[in-house]
């Protein structure tokens, strides 16, 4: 993937977020889009192999479109201003299953992440069920040298006070407070544009993510 091309394009769309210009530079878009559907290619079959239980749409399918939804939102611009793609076990595209997630644009808009982001009643209560039995596994997996190496701790939004279900004394409330469980890689765009092989550090920060999906798979779907 050309990536310096890319942030280049995307810098300019921020600026001029509108269909003129963006159909004037549309043959740029297609052959940037092309490049990086090739790096999903090859980011889903080698996540495959470490995570067996993938079975998403394939790499290219995978890629969320650039057209915004503007129905209900205040933002009227009609195109993202970066490329994402997410990996999920789930049949389809689907953000509400445990997956891989990543976002590549300009102005510190490139993070590497996964997990459940914001799971429904039904998950949320599934999965802190799971730390209640087994926070053994769960602290073991965030403690992985190399999962503290990307992510440093586990991320996502909290409760203030405890979950009605659990007491405020639970020796893992803590954990039980999340309400969303996600790990995050932020990098600045100079570690993007310049570094020699970004498509295999990607699939190096995946790899260290597969356990922790695992578990949240395992408590999901259980």
């Amino acid at each position: 993937m050309q990536l310096k091309p890319l942030f280049t394009f995307l810098t300019g769309l921020a600026k001029h977020n509108e269909r003129p210009w963006f159909q004037e530079r549309k043959p740029t878009y297609d052959q940037l889009r092309a490049q990086f559907d090739e790096d999903a290619e090859f980011w889903f079959r080698e996540l495959a192999k470490l995570d067996p239980a993938l079975a998403g749409p394939g790499g290219r399918k995978s890629v969320f479109r650039i057209y915004r939804d503007v129905r209900f939102s205040n933002n009227k611009d009609p195109y993202k201003t970066h490329f994402s793609v997410y990996f999920t076990a789930s049949a389809g595209k689907e953000v509400d299953a445990p997956g891989y997630y990543l976002q590549l644009g300009p102005n510190g808009q490139t993070l590497i992440a996964g997990g459940l982001y914001m799971p429904d009643k039904t998950q949320l209560a599934a999965i802190r069920q799971e730390i209640d039995y087994n926070a053994a596994g769960l602290k073991a997996l965030l403690a992985a040298p190399d999962f503290r190496r990307y992510f440093g701790a586990l991320g996502g939004d909290k409760l203030k006070k405890s979950p009605a279900a659990y007491s405020p004394e639970h020796p893992e409330i803590e954990l039980l407070k999340h309400k969303s469980f996600v790990a995050t890689h932020p990098l600045a765009d100079a570690e993007v544009v310049d570094h020699a092989d970004f498509r295999a550090y990607v699939l190096e920060v995946f790899r260290a993510m597969v356990p922790f999906c695992q578990f949240l798979r395992g408590a999901t779907e259980a």
